[in-house]
């Protein structure tokens, strides 16, 4: 049963050339927002905290600082509406998943950034 859903997935879902990145590296993420008959490209800034899921149902969590409030947002990797990924820095950390980092503020919230 696993085999035909992996399958499914291969054949019939597109699969979007996205850059490398993980937990830590700071991208911008640019996606079309609907309104009415109206669309619109808005981007989306700020510190991928994780990466979840393999395949089709693959997600990435981004947070970014609005004003003194953390604001999070998860995108499927397979969103219709994404338009590119761009990568501003590439991090060092040492988890795949950040989550303490929520808790972080000031210059305790810096990531260390690998030069290329």
């Amino acid at each position: 049963m696993e085999s035909l859903i992996n399958f499914v997935e291969n054949e019939f879902i597109s699969k979007k050339e996205l850059p490398e990145f993980s937990a830590g590296d700071t991208i911008t993420v640019y996606y079309e927002i609907k309104e009415g008959e109206k669309t619109r490209t808005q981007f989306f800034k700020g510190v991928v905290i994780q990466r979840r899921g393999s395949g089709a149902t693959e997600t990435f969590t981004i947070r970014k600082m609005s004003g003194t409030i953390g604001v999070e947002r998860i995108f499927p990797i397979n969103l219709p509406a994404l338009q590119k990924i761009e990568i501003n820095k590439k991090g060092k950390v040492r988890r795949a998943r950040i989550y303490y980092f929520r808790g972080l503020t000031g210059k305790k919230a810096r990531i260390k950034e690998v030069r290329s």
